[in-house]
């Protein structure tokens, strides 16, 4: 097929592929997975899972196949915004594995399966975690074990025990560990009290424990799996489930996550700030933003009132983590938060560097925001400002953007511990540098503040 490319990062599965053309995003499906596929549809599996928006749905096209061993070629509903669980806070983990185990549930009552359960199989759509690979599904056969047991405990369980109770910042294990953290690594991290719990017990320290025997036993003759009814089988789902619901972590010990209470903003000056942010976006009028240290949201709330989509990102974990539990109880379904340190963003990783993209190779907004965020670039990083125009240069057209002096009191809490060696950081550097690259729109000081709000449009 002319004009078309294979998505590297759907190779794993010999049932089909992800592919995409000029007329957009499809999946084959294979002669291997056809009658895999009829059950799918037939049980009403399919429809159940689609019509609750725990799958994403796809209408079956007469698009030719990509290969001669392509059986039928599907186009699902597109993902505006690919993330991974690497950029996750800890709730939005804990949904996307809840609703890993609901499915299994789910499938097993229409004779079906799930094959794997990695959690690059879940995306976030309208504020909610969704399924997205709809040849995950197998024919249940009775007294088969759970064949992704393992890779959902690697993929979900273990990282959410060593976030709960190790240290929130493991989750950048994830990164380093494409295919799930390995349990025996979980059970050596995890502090001795963890064996109290049944469920890490059992799901990870004694799961570890029998997967070295097991390898260990490898080189001998073939190992057969135990059998294990339906019951046992929904018994174990059921006890993973009750495990991942037992593991909370509270967002209030991290750097930022309660910055509103320490600002320097009085609340007119708050105000003002939060009208002026609206009016710039009015004018602009972007249909998607990138909110960059949007820290709890407060202004990634005010870009979905005027209508936008917005991905918010913050290096920090507990602001990200009261965000999303914010829009979760406001069902906002316009904003989608993610940990994202700008200074070591997400690499292309995976084969190749192909596998999984990195943050700035994703679909560009048509504005960014960044307020409150230069100087932690400037003089938290040592960035130059002309870096810092460049960057956001190459970002979107808009740029909404707030300039805070040296004189402010959160810069000066910065630079009480060094020494202030940022000669170049001025506003009237800065705005020679991004004038290089942006016409400046507008320019607004707020009021009760010596900070400045810009909007600019690019060259």
């Amino acid at each position: 097929m002319a004009n078309a490319e294979v998505t590297i990062g759907s190779y794993r599965d010999p049932d089909g592929f992800v592919f995409e053309t000029a007329e957009g995003l499809f999946r084959q499906i294979n002669h291997s997975y056809a009658s895999t596929y009829r059950h799918l549809v037939a049980s009403n599996l399919y429809q159940e899972l689609t019509n609750a928006q725990l799958l994403i749905p796809h209408v079956a096209t007469d698009v030719p196949a990509f290969t001669p061993d392509g059986w039928l070629v599907i186009q699902p509903q597109r993902i505006p915004f690919i993330s991974y669980p690497y950029e996750w806070c800890f709730s939005q983990l804990k949904d996307a594995a809840l609703l890993t185990l609901q499915l299994q549930q789910k499938a097993l009552a229409h004779g079906m399966s799930l094959k794997d359960a990695s959690a690059y199989n879940v995306q976030f759509l309208h504020g909610k975690p969704v399924f997205i690979d709809t040849l995950s599904f197998a024919l249940y056969e009775e007294g088969q074990p759970w064949p992704a047991y393992r890779q959902f405990c690697e993929h979900f369980l273990v990282p959410l025990a060593l976030m709960a109770h190790t240290d929130i910042r493991l989750h950048r294990l994830l990164l380093s560990n494409l295919e799930g953290i390995p349990l025996q690594l979980g059970s050596k991290l995890l502090p001795w009290h963890t064996c109290m719990s049944f469920g890490l017990l059992m799901h990870v320290h004694l799961h570890a424990k029998a997967q070295v025997k097991y390898t260990g036993q490898e080189s001998g003759s073939k190992n057969k799996q135990k059998a294990m009814s339906r019951n046992a089988l929904l018994q174990l789902l059921d006890s993973l489930t009750a495990t991942v619901k037992s593991l909370s972590w509270s967002p209030d010990k991290t750097l930022w996550a309660d910055y509103y209470q320490h600002t320097n903003y009085q609340d007119g000056a708050m105000r003002h700030k939060e009208q002026t942010v609206e009016q710039l976006l009015l004018k602009a009028g972007p249909e998607i933003v990138w909110d960059l240290g949007a820290n709890t949201g407060r202004f990634s709330q005010i870009a979905t009132k005027m209508g936008a989509q917005v991905v918010a990102m913050d290096f920090d974990i507990g602001s990200t983590e009261i965000h999303y539990l914010r829009i979760k109880e406001e069902k906002n379904t316009a904003v989608l938060p993610l940990v994202i340190d700008l200074t070591q963003p997400s690499p292309a990783i995976g084969w190749l560097n192909k596998e999984r993209e990195s943050i700035f190779a994703r679909p560009k907004p048509d504005l960014v925001m960044a307020l409150a965020l230069v100087h932690h670039l400037a003089i938290s990083h040592n960035l130059p400002v002309s870096y810092l125009a460049s960057f956001f240069a190459g970002l979107a057209n808009h740029l909404l953007i707030e300039f805070v002096p040296k004189s402010d009191s959160q810069v000066q809490r910065l630079l009480a511990s060094r020494k202030d060696i940022f000669t170049g950081y001025t506003q009237a550097a800065f705005e020679e540098e991004f004038s290089r690259f942006f016409q400046i729109e507008e320019k607004h000081p707020l009021q009760g503040t010596e900070r400045t709000l810009y909007l600019m449009r690019k060259r």
